[in-house]
C-alpha cells in the first residue's frame, strides 16, 4: 500500500474544499486576503515604518484599503519601506480581487446556464401543468389562455424532455399573445419522479399529459407518466386532477387502473375515428364539435334552476332565450342527454346547457314563443340504400373508422381502401377485418401511391358517395403526413374543376395550420384530430364535471350530434323564428343545437356556415341545402 504523506493529505483536503464551488473559493480568497493584510500590518506597525502617530487599527485600515483599491497606492507618502509594503499588499490585492471577479463571473454564468436548462423549482400555486410536448401543446395553451382571461395572474407550467429555450421560442411563435397567463417551461423527463417535483404538481389546479408524437409507445409513455405522478415521493394526500389521452382501447384499462379516480381519460383514437365516420356522411360535424369545445365560443355549463323543478325536459328547451338545454345532471352525478321529452326535472337536478358564459344562462320568462306551427315539417320518409365509400391513405384509426361506418350504412354497402404498399399488407388487412366482424358492408384493399394522379384518375371517383382522405401519421411526421394529404386533396379538387362535378370529401389534418393551407382544396370538411383532442383535454382540465358529459356525448350507444336537412324540420324558403325549429326537433324527440347554411360552407370567416346556440327569437330563412344541427338518438 502506498504511503500517503502529510503534504498529500493537505493537498487532498484543499482540492475537496475547492471543488465545493464558488462559495468555498470566495472563503479561501477572503482567508488569504486577511492573512496577507494581517502580515503587512504587523510588519509595518512592528518596524515603525508607517505614518507617524498612527495606531495599529489605522495601519490595518490603510493596508486593507490598498488591498481593495490598487489605485490608492499612488497617493501614499512616507518612507520607502512603508511604500514598498503598500506596493506588496496592492499587488496581492490585485491578484485576489482579479480571482474574485473571475469566480463571481463564472458563478453568474453558471447560474444563468442552469436557468436556461430549466431545472429550477416552480413556486406557483393553482397553476395548470402540462407534461409532455407535441403539436397539441399549442392548442392547449391557446385555450387555457382564453379560459384564464378573467384571472389577474394565471400560470401554465410545461415539463418536457426538450430544451427550455426552444420550447419558449416555439410557444412565442405559435401563441404570441398569452394575455394574463404566464407560460413557464422546464426541462426534464415526465416519467422521472424527481423531475416531476420541479413543476410543483401538489399545488397545481390540474395536470394535462400529452403523448409524444411519432412514437410506437405513446400510450406506454402516458401510462408511465401517470404512474410516476401518482406514486411519486412527497405527493399530496388529496387526489390530483389529471387529464390524459389514450390512443388505443386495449391500453385504457391499464391507464384507468394506474390512475384510479385521479385521471380522466380521453380515448383519442376511437373518438377521432367516430367523428371521421360521421363527418364523411354529414360534413360540417367537426366544425360543430370545434365550436362546442373552444373556450372562445359557446361552452357547456351546469346550473341548478329551482324555477324549472316539476317542469318537463321538453318544456325546459324553451326556457332560455340564448342558451340551449341539452340534458340534466342528477344529484348522484349521473349525466343524461336528450332525455325523453316528458321527463320531469327534480329538486337537485342541474340543467346542462350550451351558453356563452355561465352567467348568461338566464330564464327568459317568455310564454309566447312565436312558433309558426304550420311551418313545422315531419321528417321525409326514406329507405336507406347501400353506399360506396373510398378511403385514401392509412393510419391506425382507419380500422376504427371502418367499424364505425359499418354501424351507419345500409346492408350491401361497399368500402374501398387505397394505401401505400408499406402501410399494411393484404394478409394483415384481412386478419384485422375478420376481427371487426362487419355486418353491413364489404371492404376491399388496393395498393398504390396515393399522390399519383394517374392512379387517382383510374379510381372511378364519382361512383363513390363519400371520400375520406387520411394522413400517414403512423409512419411519418405531422408535417410530412399533412403534406401527402394536401397533394391528394389538390388532385381531387382539380378533378372536380375539370369535370364540373362535386365530390363529398372529408379529410383528416393533423396540424391546424395545415388546414388553413388546405382550404384551397374546398373539401367539404377537415377533421383536425390533434386540435379536437386538445380542446377536449383543455375543457376537462378546467372543469372535471365535463368528462362524463363528453363521454355520454361521444358514446355511440346514446344520443349523438347529427346534421340533418332543414326540410325535415321546417318549410324552406320561408322566414321562421328559431323557436319553430326547437319545437319541430322536440316533436321528433331531438334537441336542436343550431344550423348550417350551405351558402357559407366554405367560408372560414363565417365558421363554415355553422351557428351553434342561436338566439331563439332570431328569424331565419332556410334554403333546401341548409341543415339543422340536432342531438338525436339516430
Amino acid at each position: 500500500m502506498e504511503n500517503i504523506s502529510f503534504k498529500d493529505r493537505i493537498r487532498y483536503r484543499f482540492d475537496n474544499t475547492m471543488s465545493r464551488g464558488p462559495i468555498a473559493l470566495i472563503l479561501w480568497l477572503f482567508t488569504v486576503s486577511i492573512i496577507l493584510v494581517a502580515i503587512v500590518t504587523v510588519v509595518v506597525f512592528t518596524a515603525n515604518i508607517g505614518p507617524e502617530g498612527e495606531g495599529l487599527a489605522t495601519i490595518a485600515w490603510i493596508t486593507l484599503m490598498r488591498a481593495i483599491d490598487a489605485g490608492a497606492v499612488s497617493g501614499d507618502n512616507g518612507s520607502w519601506p512603508f511604500l514598498f509594503s503598500m506596493l506588496v499588499i496592492t499587488i496581492g490585492g490585485i491578484f485576489t480581487m482579479s480571482i474574485l471577479i473571475g469566480i463571481l463571473t463564472s458563478a453568474i454564468e453558471e447560474k444563468l446556464g442552469d436557468l436556461r436548462k430549466g431545472r429550477s423549482l416552480v413556486a406557483e400555486q393553482d397553476h395548470t401543468v402540462i407534461l409532455g410536448w407535441s403539436a397539441q401543446v399549442f392548442t392547449v395553451i391557446s385555450e387555457l389562455v382564453i379560459a384564464n382571461a378573467n384571472k389577474r395572474r394565471a400560470a401554465v407550467v410545461i415539463l418536457a424532455d426538450k430544451d427550455k429555450v426552444e420550447m419558449e421560442d416555439e410557444i412565442a411563435d405559435r401563441v404570441p399573445d398569452t394575455m394574463t397567463t404566464r407560460i413557464i417551461c422546464r426541462t426534464g423527463s415526465t416519467m422521472d419522479m424527481n423531475d416531476l417535483r420541479i413543476v410543483n404538481p401538489n399545488a397545481a389546479r390540474s395536470i394535462i399529459i400529452l403523448a409524444p408524437e411519432n412514437s410506437d409507445e405513446q400510450d406506454v409513455n402516458v401510462i408511465k407518466t401517470i404512474l410516476a405522478l401518482t406514486n411519486g415521493p412527497g405527493r399530496k394526500s388529496e387526489p390530483y386532477h389529471v387529464v390524459a389521452a389514450i390512443a388505443e382501447q386495449k391500453n385504457r384499462n391499464v391507464a384507468a387502473m394506474v390512475g384510479g379516480n385521479e385521471v380522466e381519460l380521453v380515448l383519442s383514437g376511437d373518438l377521432i375515428a367516430r367523428i371521421s365516420a360521421q363527418t364523411c356522411r354529414q360534413s360540417g360535424l367537426s366544425v360543430v364539435y370545434g365550436q362546442l369545445l373552444e373556450f372562445g365560443g359557446d361552452e357547456i355549463y351546469f346550473k341548478e334552476e329551482p324555477a324549472l323543478v316539476a317542469e318537463t325536459f321538453g318544456e325546459a328547451l324553451f326556457a332560455y332565450e340564448d342558451s340551449t338545454v341539452i340534458g340534466l345532471r342528477a344529484n348522484d352525478g349521473t349525466i343524461r342527454l336528450n332525455l325523453p321529452m316528458d321527463t320531469p326535472i327534480r329538486t337537485g337536478d342541474k340543467i346542462i346547457a350550451i351558453s356563452r358564459d355561465d352567467d348568461t344562462i338566464i330564464l327568459s320568462g317568455k310564454t309566447d314563443y312565436g312558433i309558426v306551427h304550420d311551418a313545422v315539417r315531419d321528417a321525409d320518409s326514406f329507405t336507406p340504400i347501400p353506399e360506396r365509400t373510398l378511403i385514401i391513405g392509412w393510419n391506425k384509426k382507419a380500422l376504427t373508422i371502418i367499424r364505425e361506418l359499418d354501424g351507419y350504412v345500409a346492408p350491401g354497402s361497399q368500402l374501398t381502401v387505397l394505401t401505400r404498399d408499406n402501410e399494411i399488407s393484404d394478409t394483415q388487412f384481412n386478419e384485422r377485418l375478420d376481427e371487426l366482424s362487419l355486418k353491413s358492408m364489404t371492404v376491399s384493399l388496393k395498393h398504390g401511391d396515393t399522390t399519383d394522379r394517374n392512379l387517382i384518375d383510374r379510381l372511378d371517383l364519382y361512383s363513390y358517395g363519400h371520400v375520406i382522405v387520411l394522413g400517414y401519421s403512423d409512419t411519418q411526421t405531422v408535417e410530412r403526413a399533412d403534406a401527402h394529404t394536401l397533394v391528394t386533396l389538390l388532385h381531387l379538387r382539380d378533378i372536380e374543376q375539370k369535370t364540373g362535378r362535386t365530390l363529398n370529401i372529408v379529410s383528416e389534418m393533423l396540424d391546424v395550420r395545415n388546414r388553413e393551407l388546405a382550404e384551397v382544396t374546398q373539401a367539404d370538411d377537415f377533421i383536425v384530430s390533434n386540435k379536437l383532442i386538445s380542446l377536449i383535454m383543455a375543457q376537462i382540465s378546467e372543469n372535471k364535471g365535463l368528462a362524463p358529459v363528453f363521454a355520454e356525448l361521444f358514446d355511440p350507444r346514446g344520443s349523438e350530434i347529427y346534421i340533418k336537412p332543414a326540410r325535415f324540420y321546417v318549410e324552406t324558403g320561408r322566414p321562421v323564428i328559431y323557436y319553430t325549429v326547437v319545437e319541430s326537433a322536440r316533436r321528433k324527440g331531438e334537441v336542436a343545437l343550431g344550423y348550417r347554411l350551405a351558402a357559407d360552407s366554405h367560408n372560414a370567416a363565417r365558421s363554415y356556415g355553422v351557428t351553434i346556440n342561436p338566439n331563439k327569437s332570431n328569424t331565419v330563412v332556410f334554403e333546401p341545402d341548409d341543415r339543422i344541427i340536432v342531438l338525436a338518438g339516430d
